[in-house]
């Protein structure tokens, strides 16, 4: 996407190595799961992170993280974010929480996500993540026409309704010149706990063909366990167990093939940043 001369021009925040979007195309395929269990593991592994929750009308990370404390506002009007499992976090859910909705237009939501982003004091991160509503619509204008993205990752369940509207988030990021960084297929499958044989609730191996057909990097399956439902609705994600959590193990997985094409499109970025 040309930046004509009406557009606002992308600027880079000061201290942030990299910026990635969690999209999704639709809701209901556990976009937020992924995102704040990815921003965990890369916590863990040794990775300064930082989670906006971009999803205005229905923001989920204050619940999946723990964490309902409202956020100071320090020197020159700038937000304090949250600190909670050693991720720094700012979601509208701190600042209206409960059950009220938030009932406004697109230039609203314009305002809140550059505020998110330049108003809040991230300080030093390698990585900001960035939890997409669902579909392809205002926030994630917004966000490209506010900062330069290193990339973006397109979460889907395997089944075909829900590849459809995968289909359009990667078509959406390659209109607006982000590139995809790789697709998660989550609830790939349940493992029967009595007889432990797989079922395919949602089919299988659908968001992999869909990598492969759209030329895009496959960056793992997520299972379909009770254990990752249940630490986000305590609060208490799945990743803070550890990389050797079998409950886990996917999450961590998943973030270390991220964290190489991440790094890729980051140099690939400043080689044409240079060259310009």
């Amino acid at each position: 996407m040309a930046h004509s001369p009406t557009m606002p021009t992308p600027v880079a925040l000061p201290g942030i190595s990299k910026i990635v979007a969690i999209g999704s195309g639709k809701g209901g395929v556990g976009k937020t799961t992924v995102a704040v269990n990815l921003a965990i593991a890369l916590s863990k592994l040794g990775q300064r992170v930082g989670l906006i929750d971009a999803d205005i009308y229905g923001p989920n990370v204050p619940l999946m993280m723990g964490s309902t404390q409202q956020p100071k506002v320090g020197q020159d009007n700038r937000i304090e974010p949250n600190l909670t499992h050693g991720i720094k976090t700012i979601s509208i859910g701190y600042i209206s929480p409960g059950d009220k909705p938030l009932v406004m237009r697109g230039p609203m939501l314009h305002q809140i996500i550059k505020q998110f982003l330049q108003q809040v004091e991230w300080g030093e991160l390698d990585y900001l993540i960035v939890d997409l509503p669902p579909g392809t619509g205002d926030v994630v204008i917004s966000l490209v026409q506010t900062v330069p993205l290193t990339g973006a990752v397109v979460v889907s369940t395997p089944s075909d309704v829900a590849l459809q509207d995968a289909r359009k988030a990667l078509e959406m990021f390659g209109q607006v010149n982000v590139e995809v960084l790789g697709i998660v297929e989550n609830m790939s499958h349940f493992t029967c706990p009595h007889c432990h044989q797989e079922i395919d609730i949602f089919s299988k191996g659908g968001a992999e063909r869909t990598a492969t057909q759209f030329n895009v990097p496959f960056l793992g399956s997520i299972e379909l366990v009770p254990a990752i439902r249940e630490g986000g609705d305590r609060g208490l994600p799945v990743a803070l167990a550890g990389p050797k959590s079998p409950q886990a193990a996917e999450f961590y997985a998943v973030a270390e093939k991220l964290m190489v094409c991440a790094e890729a499109a980051a140099a690939a970025a400043s080689d044409v940043i240079e060259i310009s």
